[in-house]
């Protein structure tokens, strides 16, 4: 059975997740409107991760007897000045992200919830693929340029994510 404490981190967290697919739902549909359907479909897919992290929480709860409240969004950042922005936006709220779940990590040692520490452990390594996929995009786009050919290509492997 959960804590009061976790659950209440846990449900904090799981609004987290719903909050970084809505962020990402706006990002993929600022990418459209730029004719950018390569990022679209990667941030669409980010989306998707998002949605089935918030899914993972809720059935970790669930298993634990603990109860699922949902909290409210936010309106999502609709607009970007250029698909540099928009990736070290991507960064930024992965880092963020990183830094939530390391300290619901660290509530849950406190808490001596070593059930939640094995589930976070699984967030804690996905964390580190999600920072280290938007810097090689950041830094192919850095390298590359945000206009003509070499966007066009990005934006080409890009779409090609397969998950």
């Amino acid at each position: 059975m959960l804590s009061k404490t976790i659950q209440d981190a846990l449900n904090e967290q799981i609004k987290n997740e719903i909050q970084s697919a809505y962020l990402y739902l706006a990002m993929a549909q600022h990418c459209e409107s730029k004719n950018l359907p390569g990022s679209a479909k990667w941030l669409t897919m980010q989306w998707q991760e998002e949605l089935e992290h918030s899914q993972k929480l809720i059935g970790h709860m669930n298993d634990r007897e603990g109860r699922v409240v949902l909290g409210a969004i936010d309106k999502p950042q609709t607009e970007w000045a250029s698909p540099l922005a928009l990736f070290k936006d991507v960064l930024a709220h992965e880092q963020k992200v990183t830094a939530l779940i390391n300290s619901l990590y660290a509530l849950a040692i406190k808490e001596n919830d070593y059930a939640t520490q094995i589930e976070l452990q699984w967030f804690i390594k996905e964390q580190i693929e999600e920072e280290k996929n938007a810097t090689m995009v950041i830094d192919q786009l850095t390298m590359l340029g945000e206009t003509g050919t070499p966007l066009f290509m990005l934006d080409r492997q890009l779409g090609m994510r397969a998950k």
